[in-house]
């Protein structure tokens, strides 16, 4: 068996310095290309910077829309007046958008977005001052403070949320993303 590692090594040497990967050819340093996202290839020009791809699903993103807002809302309460424990993401979503009070028509703009990264606690508070990661460009700065105001007063109606004890230990410092989108019909 040893002897036959040693020939398939050989001819994916050869193949690989005549130009040509076999089929099924297995990764090796002398291959022309990369054997993972996280290694380089020796005959690879240049410095060495590993592909990992993108990092997909690294935080939790909701999308808050402005005409669903208006909407009238599920009461975050039980039928015994307790306050129901979140148990699931889509829940704690669900009060999320339900606490989003849009800023009025006359201090609105048609199609203002902005975002909001913050992270919770065990308890449902929130860990620090939630940062804006985004608003739209070109519009004034009076325009984003109203944003910003309703979005603070927003996250300070919902919070703390109260969590189960296993969303509690899940939700626990990792990153939210809101977006905030206002798709009213404003003049």
């Amino acid at each position: 068996m040893r002897g036959f590692g040693g020939l398939a090594g050989m001819i994916a040497i050869a193949a690989s310095a005549a130009g040509v990967e076999p089929a099924g050819a297995f990764c090796s340093v002398f291959s022309r290309h990369s054997c993972a996202p996280a290694v380089c290839s020796v005959f690879h020009r240049g410095a060495c910077i590993p592909d990992y791809g993108t990092p997909v699903g690294q935080d939790l993103r909701l999308t808050v829309e402005s005409a669903v807002a208006l909407a009238p809302s599920v009461p975050r309460d039980d039928n015994d007046g307790s306050e129901r424990k979140l148990d699931t993401i889509r829940a704690m979503f669900d009060a999320l958008r339900a606490c989003w009070v849009p800023p009025t028509k006359d201090e609105a703009l048609a199609g203002m977005q902005m975002s909001v990264r913050f992270a919770f606690k065990r308890s449902g508070e929130i860990i620090a001052t939630p940062r804006v990661t985004y608003a739209t460009p070109g519009v004034p700065p009076e325009t984003r403070d109203v944003y910003r105001g309703a979005i603070a007063a927003a996250l300070e109606r919902c919070t703390p949320l109260h969590f189960t004890d296993g969303m509690a230990g899940a939700i626990a410092g990792k990153p939210i993303a809101i977006r905030f989108v206002d798709n009213r019909d404003l003049p």
